[in-house]
């Protein structure tokens, strides 16, 4: 049988193995994909230290996925050999169960997930369910589509999400991975586009991919500069500081939403003064759709930053980006 190259991780806090394993056969509802380019993600630490439940090993990680179909199990109407296509974080649905049939796919009772509950992109090969896959543009390069399919699916619909209109101002807190895709999305997007980051030395960024307003959140109360705004619309939180987000939400105007997108390992405190005068509130989100967002960045020529590393440094691409040196996104290419 065929072999293909992969990264898999064994055990929770278990290194990243580059290994020799079978090329994955396909099932009836399924397509085979060779692997172009995997996005490196902060969603890969659940595998890589076990937070996730029911988590089985070895699992191959990684859910940023872009390739091309090799092989289908069965006859799939939709995709033929040689589609470009894509994966992301939801790994696929059972239809059968009240959230499905309702057409909340992402609210599945037995949801799976890309590189968690089945192995993912950081192979040559991978299989995917077909209801899941997306049509890639043929003009968006692997590496710099990779991304889009999870990171930037994720800050296009929390913007959408957040319910601001074209004027509005739109706070976006942290400008890493996450937040130089949301901040080019939000000035597209017709937003007053304020970033808050720690110090000055993304200030030059922020003003050229279209910042209007730059805080440097050591140096000024980020509170009081949005709250001469008139409070923002909405504040979208993808820096994992609780006590700045805590502190964040007295700076929302009337209906303002903070969306809280990056994972927050401590608890936030907010008090729920904050919330009663200007009819504010505050949410999670993970969602939005893969094929909408990349339809708008390549209308806006919305893009990510990417460093690239080939498959065999899966580890220290891992490690680059949750420790914040990589610039701006990490991208395995096969």
């Amino acid at each position: 049988m065929a072999l293909m190259r992969a990264i898999q991780i064994s055990k929770p806090g278990g290194a990243f193995e580059l290994v020799k394993r079978d090329i994955p056969v396909p099932l009836a509802n399924e397509v085979l994909i060779k692997v172009e380019a995997c996005g490196v993600c902060h969603g890969e630490a659940v595998v890589k230290e076990g937070y996730f439940p029911g988590l089985t090993y070895p699992r191959i990680p990684g859910h940023e996925v872009i390739g091309t179909i090799a092989k289908a199990g069965g006859e799939i109407e939709k995709w033929k050999i040689g589609d470009r296509v894509g994966v992301g974080w939801h790994g696929g649905h059972c239809f059968k169960c009240k959230e499905c049939l309702k057409g909340n796919f992402r609210g599945c009772e037995y949801s799976m997930t890309t590189g968690v509950s089945r192995d993912g992109g950081y192979a040559e090969y991978m299989t995917a369910r077909t209801e899941v896959v997306v049509s890639i543009p043929e003009e968006l390069e692997s590496v710099l589509g990779a991304p889009l399919v999870c990171a930037g699916r994720t800050t296009f619909g929390a913007l959408k999400y957040s319910g601001a209109q074209a004027g509005d101002v739109v706070a976006i807190h942290g400008l890493g991975g996450l937040g130089h895709l949301a901040l080019q999305y939000a000035v597209k997007m017709g937003f007053k586009t304020v970033v808050l980051s720690r110090g000055t030395a993304k200030e030059q960024l922020a003003n050229k991919l279209g910042a209007h307003i730059y805080i440097d959140t050591t140096s000024k109360d980020a509170v009081k500069e949005l709250n001469k705004l008139g409070g923002a619309r909405a504040i979208i939180c993808l820096a994992p500081n609780s006590k700045e987000i805590s502190a964040l939400a007295a700076g929302l105007g009337r209906n303002g939403k903070m969306v809280i997108v990056t994972a927050v390992n401590e608890h936030i405190s907010i008090s729920s003064n904050q919330f009663f005068g200007h009819n504010s509130s505050i949410t999670g989100f993970a969602g939005g759709d893969i094929e909408e967002t990349l339809d708008f960045s390549l209308m806006t020529k919305v893009l990510p930053m990417v460093e690239v590393f080939p498959l065999e440094q899966a580890a220290q691409a891992y490690e680059q980006m949750m420790s914040s040196k990589v610039h701006f996104r990490a991208v395995l290419k096969m």
